[in-house]
């Protein structure tokens, strides 16, 4: 039997980066997958025609975690296609890098919509509606371990996620549930190229033990081990997945 048979997650902002990547490696361990998207319906599709190519089973779901709605609606369609709902990875953020004088208060408000409001109602449904012995994972990031012009917003909402992870803990403790986040450094994903320089980017690689970029690989292999039954006694707590960058 695989690591994850019978077993169905969640993963939103699942059409590309470390949320595909998650996405096609549960499924590749026998988990059903529900990829969430916002806005790029032909790359989710494409992420579940690879998983249902290699034999496993996926669906593609359209929903917008700013809104509390859609999340609700993302969990029933989840559960009225696969029965339950194990695992959850809170995936889905955007990032908006500016000087704090140029920040706009819908800056502000859209990366707080996604990246915090939405990992935190996604909880809220998680509570409801997960099966006992279930895992949740949310997405930080190691740049809160570090000063960085222009990252301030978007470093305060995975702050917030992080003491989310830890007082959550508690809640989730009766139905066994663990809740961890794990915190990446510096990603060769689009979103972290996003706005960067090659000079810039050579500069980070630099900053970690190794001198290069992590891949989506090296975050979803720390994933695995956290929806597994292994990690039954690790929870409320944020791994740093960053290659010695902070």
């Amino acid at each position: 039997m695989k690591l994850l048979e019978g077993k169905v997650a969640i993963i939103t902002g699942a059409s590309r980066g470390i949320g595909r990547k998650v996405a096609e490696q549960l499924a590749d361990l026998g988990a059903k997958v529900t990829i969430n998207y916002s806005s790029s319906p032909d790359k989710a599709e494409e992420v579940v025609k690879e998983i249902q190519d290699k034999g496993g089973k996926a669906i593609a779901i359209q929903a917008d975690i700013s809104q509390i709605s859609d999340i609700e609606r993302l969990f029933l369609e989840t559960i009225s296609a696969f029965g339950k709902v194990d695992i959850l990875i809170n995936n889905a953020g955007i990032m908006i890098n500016k000087p704090l004088t140029e920040v706009t208060e819908a800056d502000y408000d859209k990366q707080f919509s996604v990246n915090v409001k939405g990992t935190f109602f996604a909880c809220q449904q998680a509570m409801k509606y997960m099966e006992e012995e279930g895992h949740i994972v949310n997405i930080s990031t190691s740049v809160n371990g570090q000063m960085f012009p222009t990252y301030s917003v978007y470093s305060g909402t995975k702050g917030a996620i992080e003491q989310f992870t830890r007082q959550l803990a508690k809640e989730f403790g009766p139905k066994k549930i663990t809740i961890n986040a794990v915190a990446p450094g510096p990603i060769d994903t689009e979103l972290f190229s996003v706005g960067k320089t090659e000079q810039q980017i050579e500069g980070m690689k630099k900053m970690n033990a190794f001198g290069r970029l992590g891949e989506p690989e090296d975050i979803s292999n720390v994933i695995e081990f956290l929806v597994s039954e292994k990690s039954q006694w690790v929870t409320g707590q944020t791994l740093r997945v960053n290659g010695g960058f902070i």
